[in-house]
């Protein structure tokens, strides 16, 4: 029976990104199907009294030093070599977000992610201008029309809620976060022990 790896997944997260790049590699040595849940990482941060690590790091130097040299390593180590820190940095991915939950009604999520997270990662463009959305929509081939109006729909915007409530109360305090069945996995670092679930 294939396994199936859940990301918890938002787009406001750099480490989504650096995690989504690893996804091909685990699909080709265990054989998984990859789950994205799309949430919101300001929901689940309100909903477990966490903060940003710009926020809880803040007034630590050298630990947001460490943070950005563990960053470098794993681009390195996973050849990574398009990412690039957003300069509008933190961005409300809300918008973004819901567009997401449309996306994945419409059955096609993983090619909504897909395209969108070099927008944010690497051309570094301001996501959460409206016409910036819509552009990056209408380049990547959506349904931009559609996708506007569906990120107004009561039933789009309570999903992205309720997928949030959802991985909360699972264990999720942070992005990114894996299940494998029961098990939880938080950090791109620790997707490797995923994977090793997910080949067992």
């Amino acid at each position: 029976m294939t396994k199936t790896l859940e990301f918890v997944f938002d787009f406001g997260s750099p480490n989504a990104y650096l995690s989504h790049k690893l996804l091909p590699g685990i699909v080709e040595r265990t054989g998984a199907e990859i789950r994205f849940l799309p949430c919101l990482l300001g929901g689940i941060f309100k909903a477990t009294n966490n903060n940003p690590p710009m926020v809880a790091f803040g007034g630590i130097p050298n630990k947001m030093a460490y943070m950005g040299i563990e960053m470098a390593r794993f681009q390195k180590r996973h050849n990574i070599t398009n990412f690039m820190m957003n300069p509008h940095f933190p961005i409300n991915t809300l918008h973004l977000m819901r567009g997401a939950v449309a996306a994945d009604m419409d059955g096609y999520l993983a090619d909504y992610i897909a395209a969108m997270l070099p927008c944010m990662w690497e051309q570094g463009l301001k996501m959460d201008d409206a016409e910036v959305l819509f552009k990056a929509w209408a380049d990547a081939g959506f349904d931009a029309d559609k996708l506007a109006a569906q990120i107004n729909d009561a039933a789009v915007k309570q999903q992205l809620v309720s997928n949030t409530e959802a991985v909360v109360a699972r264990g999720c305090f942070g992005i990114p976060t894996f299940f494998v069945g029961d098990e939880i996995f938080f950090g791109k670092d620790h997707m490797l022990e995923a994977e090793e679930l997910l080949t067992d």
